[in-house]
């Protein structure tokens, strides 16, 4: 792989457009006017700076200019004046009414483009704006023109991916620091220990990585030097890399690499310290000004520290010139006055004074690829629309605590890339508005703001997916305008078996039991909760019952097609959540069923059926409708009767459906055309 970017170039390419022509931007610009003219990528393009010739920003605009067809950069002074000629401006001063440090301005006018920040980081964020600014126009590239003035709504906009659980690939890691890049983001926490391995080579305690030490993954581990080039690879990129040492609690492999029975062991202070002195000595503090202690679940009696252990090495952090991250819930650690605190849990609240970050509701291991994308754009990071002395902003989790088969399956089974596209636009454009949690988990209807917001934002991301995630996983289609009608819960009494009228045919409403029932909508969503498992407001207030929904789907061709169905979304931690997962010939446990045009759709063949809820060491197949064949449905052409019955006896972690048609489209999954859902019952 080239140092340059493993995929950098699939962000250099042109977007087709809205039809009003406007460019699909995300995260989009605080400020934008759009200009009717724009900048012609002809023969010639003059382009002067300020900065060093090899510095990654000179470098990332040529490569636009090349691929935009432009076969001569002519390179310049700032004071050069082109007259008739193309000329870009990258110009370092400070912008008035812009104090972010990330901020710039950007103006596109026929015969000039220039980019303007007080540092280079803010040059950087206004060149991937002007890379999704290209537009293709009768075989000829053009940048739009416009004059966008833009800053981040939060100061950390970070993304973090365990590999302690399971270690990664670096060049899968380079894969998503270069979407980060593109995306905005500016902190990439690597979780670098946990139970299953101390991932980070150590000169002085080799013993570490010895295969004997890690449950899995046995004998993977980054060395000094690939850590290092990681560091450095962010950094060019105006990234911060922030290591994590989980200590006191996940420290199996730490425990056995030393023959340690407990962390309150006298010989776990020197070598965790000695740990921190040798990280620090790898990388300078202005480029890795963090380190996270983590301090987190510390649930066993082993794993208590002795009282003078994370005192200790916080002292020592702040010796090394750093700034400590701790969980929070997490120990308390006497005499810290300085740490930033980052939020995990809905228990976690901020530290009196302490600045913070905030992870409660976007752990992607616990989100739908649908309904989880609404979440964290309708979250408001910090609870605010943007950050403050205290409010740091944000760190998007990728937390697979399951055993994998292949590394790339936590890029295939969590809505990574969508969700890094999502929560680049919640934490750089902020959530303007306070929908407080009635969006989280429940789509808007058309009569409310919200829906037409994120159809807007919808839009954009499906440009996104199709224009620079090509054979990459982006588990998300269109689904604002499915709509569904629902009946219930009716009564089961504890058996999902049993059967209502609803399934011998469809009407207006159904007397049962002296309750008279009548189909409620339309709601909106390919991914529906009738009832959330994290407890946000959802459709339904009961837990158990039998519900119906119902649509109609037109197809302008009989035709089949495939079908992502689906009733519990597994969680990627802690084995089959809410399992035991389902025998062979059965959807769910809870005994769901779906029937098209009255014909019952049977389930996959489970690879893995009826495993055990523990059974985390056993990696995922097909467990999630986003990873595994979509099913097939036969369509007719015209209208098609869509009904699903979804029971929920209690014994069940979650009470959902998912039902959304897709095709399969240079290795990824898009909407089938044509097609068009309305409410089966208004």
């Amino acid at each position: 792989m080239a140092e340059t970017g493993i995929i950098l170039f699939l962000f250099l390419f042109s977007h087709a457009g809205f039809a009003t022509g406007v460019p699909a931007l995300i995260p989009y610009p605080q400020n934008v006017e759009w200009k009717p003219n724009p900048f012609s990528l002809d023969e010639v393009v003059y382009l002067s700076y300020d900065i060093h010739r090899n510095d990654r920003v000179i470098l990332e605009i040529r490569e636009l200019l090349i691929r935009s067809g432009v076969n001569d950069i002519e390179e310049t002074n700032l004071n050069f004046s082109a007259g008739k000629d193309k000329i870009i401006r990258i110009v370092l001063r400070p912008v008035p009414g812009i104090s972010q440090y990330e901020g710039y301005q950007l103006t596109v006018f026929p015969g000039e483009i220039t980019i303007e920040a007080k540092n280079k980081a803010g040059i950087y964020r206004g060149v991937q704006t002007l890379k999704q600014l290209v537009v293709k126009n009768k075989g000829k590239f053009q940048i739009k023109g416009c004059r966008i003035r833009d800053w981040p709504a939060f100061a950390i906009r970070g993304f973090m991916q365990d590999v302690g659980r399971n270690y990664m690939p670096v060049a899968l890691l380079k894969e998503q620091i270069d979407v980060m890049a593109a995306y905005k983001f500016n902190v990439f926490h690597l979780h670098l220990t946990d139970n299953p391995g101390w991932r980070l080579e150590s000169k002085i305690y080799p013993e570490l990585k010895n295969a004997g030490t890690m449950s899995r993954w046995p004998g993977k581990y980054y060395s000094q030097e690939e850590f290092t080039g990681l560091v450095n690879y962010c950094h060019d990129r105006f990234i911060t890399l922030v290591p994590e040492f989980d200590v006191p609690g996940h420290c199996d492999a730490f425990r056995k690499a030393f023959g340690l029975d407990s962390m309150s062991d006298p010989r776990v202070k020197p070598v965790l310290l000695d740990l921190i002195d040798e990280l620090c000595n790898l990388v300078p503090a202005e480029k890795m000004p963090f380190i996270h202690l983590g301090t987190d679940e510390v649930w066993h009696k082993n794993e208590r520290p002795a009282s003078d252990l994370l005192p200790v090495l916080t002292r020592r952090i702040k010796e090394n010139e750093r700034e400590l991250i701790v969980w929070r819930p997490g120990q308390s650690i006497k005499g810290d006055d300085f740490s930033v605190t980052q939020l995990w849990s809905s228990n976690g609240h901020p530290k009196p004074s302490h600045r913070y970050l905030d992870s409660r509701l976007n752990y992607l291991n616990h989100l739908d690829p649908l309904a989880g994308i609404y979440q964290l754009y309708f979250d408001r990071i910090c609870g605010a629309a943007q950050g403050d002395s205290l409010r740091m902003g944000g760190i998007l989790c990728c937390w697979n605590d399951n055993n994998v088969a292949d590394p790339a399956d936590i890029l295939r089974q969590n809505p990574v890339y969508p969700g890094m596209l999502t929560y680049s636009e919640a934490a750089w454009t902020g959530q303007k508005t306070d929908y407080g949690e009635n969006y989280l988990a429940k789509f808007p209807s058309p009569g409310e703001t919200a829906y037409w917001e994120f159809k807007d934002f919808e839009k954009r991301l499906i440009a996104h997916r199709d224009l620079n995630f090509k054979g990459l996983p982006f588990p998300y289609v269109r689904q604002s305008e499915m709509a569904w009608s629902l009946i219930g819960p009716f009564d089961n009494g504890g058996d999902a078996n049993k059967l209502f009228p609803v399934e011998e045919g469809i009407k207006t409403n159904y007397l049962v039991n002296g309750i008279n029932y009548r189909w409620k909508g339309p709601f909106y969503g390919g991914t529906i909760h009738l009832h959330h498992f994290f407890g946000y407001p959802s459709l339904f207030a009961e837990t158990k019952g039998t519900v119906y929904a119902a649509t109609s789907l037109y197809s302008p061709v009989a035709q089949q097609v495939g079908c992502w169905i689906g009733f519990h979304d597994w969680s990627r931690s802690a084995g089959r959540r809410g399992g035991p997962f389902p025998p062979q010939g059965k959807w769910h446990k809870t005994n769901p069923e779906v029937w098209v045009n009255g014909r019952e759709i049977p389930p996959p063949i489970w690879k893995n059926p009826g495993l055990p809820e523990k059974s985390d060491e056993i990696p995922f197949t097909d467990e999630n409708y986003s990873f595994r064949e979509p099913v097939r449905i036969g369509l007719k052409k015209g209208w098609n009767k869509v009904l699903l019955k979804i029971p929920q006896d209690g014994t069940s972690w979650k009470w959902m459906f998912t039902f959304v048609p897709v095709e399969n489209s240079n290795g990824g999954f898009q909407e089938v055309k044509g097609l068009k859902f309305k409410p089966t019952v208004k």
